[in-house]
């Protein structure tokens, strides 16, 4: 097939109501009629073999510089004012290629090595205590609400040095961020309005930065700024932009992981009843969870060589979206790949990408889950699902998570 000629399916149809309960059987449909086909509705080439994506993610023949915006249909008096936010968002290093990229992630890796997590564990375990007591008070709760939004929230938000407090402003801005991530054809007055809302994002963190000049700080952000003004060069969009990647990216992902991976156990209670017995497995549960629903099911790179996937000519230029919530469903790859298997012991899913892009905060929020899947098969094992029908799922191309999950506490 070549490139001119559309299939009949499309990635694109995940967002249909139909799939939002589960987009796997469109995965394996797309997979099954051509693993590597030309999406005319989303104008990208689309792998979705485990095999493809592993190879596309390591290639260092594609780009990652492929957050672009043609601002010309705007409105005039817009363009200068959403000019800001858009240039700030070129330079987080989710869009960067080396050197640029390693110069960042250098910087910012230091903050997410294995021993500074783990020095935090004790007080996640304190804050999904406390969150789960002040739960308990109730004989039914809606779960996002009061735990998987809160706890990466502050989280992050503490180590990054931004006032948890903040958290229901910063949880918008990233719904901001995140429709610009996910929009395949967003139209000009959702980019403006989700333009705005990252920039009033940066007008915070610029804010905040200032207030660091009168009272330095040890923690994340400071980090950043001293690299801003020293000789690492962090350039002033590179400092904001990448404040609004840690961010979001540090909570957002994290809320989706534990809001699908505990639905995904009420709904499989004899698993629910092997993690309760088995809370030392909780590393290994948590990489079965990531696979099985994980929160982040694609992400794209643009080819800069004319190369071969499969039997297919990608072109330099053209767009490669990377289905990682087909990869991690591939029965080539994956025993059983559509059930829930938490004692799954070859699991190399690939929730969390690969290559020079591989998640930063992979560490945090494994961390982040393992205790909070513990606790809660401790605690709440027990618990049923309050209404299926009250069950909201959102589903896109690029991000997949519970925006309400009513459950009733035993």
């Amino acid at each position: 097939m070549s490139s001119q000629n559309a299939s009949s399916l499309s990635l694109v149809e995940v967002m249909q109501t139909r799939y939002q309960e589960s987009p796997y059987p469109l995965y394996h449909q797309l997979r099954e009629h051509d693993p590597v086909y030309w999406d005319e509705a989303a104008h990208s080439w689309v792998l979705t073999r485990y095999k493809d994506v592993l190879s596309a993610l390591r290639d260092p023949r594609f780009t990652a510089a492929r957050f672009t915006f043609d601002t010309s249909g705007f409105p005039a008096e817009f363009q200068q004012a959403i000019e800001p936010p858009i240039r700030a968002l070129t330079r987080q290093m989710l869009f960067l290629d080396p050197p640029d990229h390693t110069r960042l992630r250098g910087l910012v890796s230091k903050a997410f090595t294995p021993r500074v997590v783990e020095a935090i564990r004790p007080h996640i375990q304190q804050l999904v205590d406390q969150l789960l007591d002040t739960m308990q008070t109730e004989g039914q709760t809606d779960l996002i609400e009061h735990f998987t939004y809160p706890l990466p929230a502050i989280v992050i938000a503490e180590l990054l040095g931004v006032p948890p407090e903040d958290r229901e402003r910063f949880i918008i801005w990233s719904g901001d961020f995140g429709a610009l991530l996910e929009a395949t054809d967003i139209s000009a007055d959702d980019a403006i309005r989700g333009l705005y809302g990252v920039n009033e994002f940066i007008q915070y963190f610029r804010h905040l930065i200032a207030q660091r000049a009168q009272t330095p700080r040890e923690d994340l952000l400071q980090a950043l700024i001293n690299a801003h003004e020293g000789q690492d060069k962090l350039s002033e969009d590179e400092l904001l932009g990448n404040c609004v990647l840690l961010l979001a990216a540090g909570h957002g992902t994290t809320t989706h992981l534990i809001g699908n991976g505990f639905l995904a156990l009420a709904r499989h209670p004899e698993q629910f009843a092997w993690l309760k017995a088995h809370p030392e497995q909780a590393p290994l549960a948590i990489m079965e969870l990531l696979r099985y629903d994980g929160p982040v099911q694609a992400t794209s790179r643009v080819a800069t060589a004319d190369m071969q996937i499969g039997d297919k000519h990608i072109t330099a230029g053209q767009n490669v979206i990377m289905c990682l919530g087909a990869a991690s469903h591939d029965p080539e790859q994956f025993y059983d790949p559509d059930n829930l298997h938490l004692d799954r012991k070859e699991n190399h899913h690939l929730a969390f990408g690969q290559g020079i892009h591989y998640c930063l905060g992979a560490p945090l929020a494994r961390l982040e889950a393992e205790i909070a899947f513990a606790s809660l098969a401790r605690r709440l094992s027990q618990a049923k699902i309050a209404d299926e029908q009250a069950v909201q799922w959102f589903s896109g191309i690029v991000f997949r998570g519970l925006g309400k999950l009513p459950i009733v506490l035993a």
